[in-house]
């Protein structure tokens, strides 16, 4: 992958779809949106075969083939290469452990089963250690402001985003643990037989 390249949060989740098994970019569209990844980033075709022409320029996927059925127009069937595979894992590493950019972490959490378990407790690890220095920052502000006086109507985002830090603490807390003691099924090898059975009756039925 070039260096210049700097993946989206839609171009990882293509790429990640395509670990599961070639397919065209109508495929990808209506996978994507079946599997409401547009609560995440909006998912508007143009943009989709744009990334998906500009990650084949990157040489992070390449056609598999075209295909045309009836009077449909011809359809390119695209695979991933190992290129692409690894940058899905490499971005996932840089934005799982961070706290700022909420988007990239929600997409980053949504991918990371593509990554080792103990690895992404690790990763989890350090995002905690920013959370409780964060919440910790808050809560400081809000004792201060307290000690000062200042009233609380100009303090009301300062407590939410306070309450909410804990929350996401709490949270990912009860994540880790899961993670830690393999209550959590995780990874391709732990996916339960019959939700594999499930997909691929879904994706071979007309």
């Amino acid at each position: 992958m070039p260096e210049s390249t700097r993946l989206t949060p839609v171009a990882v989740m293509i790429l990640a779809t395509l670990r599961e098994a070639d397919m065209h970019t109508y495929e990808l569209v209506r996978l994507l949106r079946e599997r409401k990844d547009d609560r995440l980033v909006p998912l508007q075709k143009g943009t989709i075969y744009h990334t998906v022409a500009r990650l084949e320029r990157d040489g992070l996927l390449a056609e598999a083939g075209v295909d045309r059925e009836g009077n449909r127009p011809e359809r390119t069937t695209y695979t991933l290469l190992d290129a692409g595979r690894r940058a899905v894992e490499e971005w996932v590493r840089t934005e799982l452990p961070q706290i700022e950019r909420s988007t990239d972490f929600r997409v980053a959490l949504s991918e990371a089963h593509n990554l080792e378990r103990d690895e992404v407790v690790a990763l989890l690890d350090r995002r905690r250690a920013l959370l409780v220095a964060s919440a910790h920052e808050h809560r400081t502000g809000l004792d201060g402001a307290a000690h000062r006086g200042v009233p609380d109507q100009f303090m009301v985002e300062v407590q939410r985003q306070a309450a909410l830090l804990d929350a996401e603490l709490a949270w990912q807390d009860a994540l880790r643990a899961r993670l830690a003691d393999g209550t959590l099924a995780w990874g391709p090898d732990e996916i339960p037989e019959h939700f594999t059975k499930e997909r691929v009756s879904k994706e071979t039925t007309p």
